[in-house]
């Protein structure tokens, strides 16, 4: 059961949103790593949903080694998106950076999560992604803005 504190005699809602991390690799040409998936029918990129006890940076670095294969230490924080959705519920979104990686690095997709892995251009991701990750994909690279909802930054002005 969700903690709920007690305030006065009533019990007060909180929210207890999904978690989830991943990591944005660019290459030399600014284009982003997307991962295909053999459950979804978009591409996204490597991460996925924090583990009870793990910190979203962990869980980074986990689902990485585990859908590419590679050992890494995410970088910083790029963005914490805010993006419920009406299938999930509350969603709290952690976008890391990822390290530059080899050009010929080779990718092991041993979990069976993933089956295919490119480099794509920003300005295409519609055509890859779904709308809302485009967004916050393109608003983690191009804003000094760490927060955002719904995939857009928040002005505190």
């Amino acid at each position: 059961m969700p903690y709920a504190p007690v305030v006065g005699n009533e019990q007060v809602a909180m929210a207890t949103p999904r978690t989830a991390a991943g990591v944005i690799f660019t290459d030399e040409q600014a284009r982003i790593l997307m991962v295909h998936t053999t459950y979804k029918d978009y591409w996204d990129v490597p991460g996925g949903y924090v583990e009870p006890g793990e910190s979203p940076r962990e869980a980074a670095q986990r689902e990485v080694r585990e859908e590419l294969g590679l050992s890494i230490e995410v970088g910083k924080l790029l963005a914490v998106d805010w993006a419920p959705s009406e299938a999930e519920g509350d969603k709290l979104l952690f976008l890391f950076a990822g390290p530059r990686l080899p050009q010929d690095v080779a990718f092991k997709f041993s979990d069976g999560e993933i089956d295919e892995a490119r480099y794509v251009e920003v300005d295409d991701l519609a055509q890859y992604t779904i709308e809302r990750l485009a967004r916050r994909l393109w608003s983690a690279l191009n804003s000094d803005v760490t927060y955002l909802e719904h995939g857009e930054p928040v002005s505190t002005s």
